[in-house]
């Protein structure tokens, strides 16, 4: 196995979502002050949030809310609880849901939040009374109409659970609709779970039909094995019949080149909290899983772990980007040069807050959907956007994220002109 690309540095991901809406602006000719409008959240909360420990202490924790644009509705967006968040991935990740929002075509804006911490080290105590301050700051900003958070990196349905709760003591009544990704006895959508992976796969079963490459049986690595890492995994195997054969997480990846059964992955992973040492199976770094000879590769994890530096050793025929931002600008070109066919972020995740849409629309009516509903509905959605992009890609002869950008873009500054934004 050859010796990886070390990735020494990352890009400010609010930089790169700029230069790719920039790139994209140049290519739709937008007008200046829409383009200028574009590359800045509307507004942002920062805030500070009090916590007693359960040691009795009090620690100071420290959050953001970015609302990105609504001009297409209200914004939506997840929740991250992470030691290492910043100010500029939390806009960068509302951006992206702004594009990601208008690429599947459904009528919400783009927001996200995040509190730096790290849940791994709080007990439940903890991080419920971090949750429900959070909620008590970014109350008076949130709403049914206005912000609809979500689950993210770090959080999870009880949080959720937690925060709609606060939140509906706050207003003196229960608004269940104020949060996606609930629990279902609260109000949740039945399809929630493996949505974001389940949208990821719909979309590369088009790519194989597009692009002739038989998918069954196909080699794949996946870097990331969490919710949509995970999910990934299982999905990719039962729908398409995929071999898996290197994945990955936070301490580091296995591979066998035989395949990785899904079930047994998964049991390791809950025994003992990752991935590595799972019997059988090689010790393989992060960077060496994305430089693997597979079919498809899926970066599930964190933003711009595929760069300039490691982009040209890729040997993957479709990246499969479930995680937000993996891939800077620099190693788009990169890849495209290469003729690595690329599902960018905002597309082949948007399952996730596709789902989390259908989770409002059941809310606001009282009236809920089978899972097999859900799918359907998930799996017209995400093909529909599958094709308008691959269509932009041909017509323009541009990548795969530029294509998704121009057809995105267009729908939000369409409605930013027609609501007189920018005259």
């Amino acid at each position: 196995m050859a010796t990886p690309t070390k990735i020494e540095t990352s890009p400010n991901p609010f930089e790169v979502a700029q230069q790719q809406l920039d790139e994209a602006a140049e290519m739709l000719e937008l007008d200046s002050a829409i383009h200028e409008l574009l590359r800045w959240p509307l507004r942002e909360l920062h805030v500070t949030l009090p916590v007693k420990m359960d040691d009795g202490s009090t620690k100071i924790f420290h959050g953001f809310r970015v609302q990105y644009n609504d001009a297409r509705g209200p914004t939506k967006g997840g929740i991250r609880f992470h030691p290492d968040e910043t100010v500029d991935t939390v806009r960068a990740l509302a951006a992206w849901m702004t594009w990601k929002c208008a690429v599947v075509d459904i009528p919400l804006g783009g927001g996200k939040g995040g509190v730096i911490c790290n849940p791994k080290e709080m007990s439940d105590g903890e991080l419920e009374r971090l949750s429900r301050a959070y909620i008590r700051q970014v109350g008076r900003i949130i709403g049914l109409e206005k912000d609809v958070p979500a689950p993210d990196v770090y959080t999870n349905p009880q949080i959720m659970a937690w925060m709609v709760d606060e939140y509906s003591f706050l207003k003196g009544h229960n608004e269940f609709g104020v949060i996606t990704g609930k629990p279902l006895a609260l109000g949740g959508s039945a399809g929630r779970g493996d949505a974001t992976a389940r949208g990821g796969i719909y979309c590369l079963r088009e790519a194989g039909k597009v692009l002739g490459i038989e998918l069954k049986g196909a080699t794949t690595a996946i870097q990331g094995y969490g919710n949509a890492g995970s999910f990934a995994h299982k999905l990719g195997a039962e729908l398409l019949g995929l071999k898996v054969v290197a994945v990955s997480d936070s301490r580091g990846g296995i591979y066998n080149g035989n395949g990785l059964e899904f079930k047994a992955v998964l049991a390791h992973k809950e025994k003992t909290g990752s991935v590595v040492k799972f019997p059988g199976a090689e010790a393989i770094s992060n960077e060496a899983l994305l430089e693997l000879e597979v079919t498809v590769l899926v970066p599930s994890a964190l933003e711009s772990v595929i760069t300039e530096q490691n982009a040209a050793n890729l040997r993957a025929e479709i990246v499969v980007e479930l995680a937000n931002g993996p891939t800077t600008p620099e190693a788009d070109r990169i890849l495209q040069g290469a003729g690595v066919y690329v599902i960018p972020d905002f597309l082949c995740n948007a399952g996730g807050v596709t789902v989390s849409y259908f989770e409002m629309v059941q809310n606001a009516y009282g009236y809920y959907w089978s899972e097999e509903l859900v799918h359907e509905r998930l799996d017209a959605k995400m093909t529909a956007a599958f094709h308008s992009v691959h269509q932009a890609a041909k017509e323009h002869a541009v990548h795969n994220r530029l294509a998704a950008y121009l057809v995105a873009v267009s729908r939000v500054a369409e409605a930013v002109k027609l609501r007189g934004w920018v005259s």
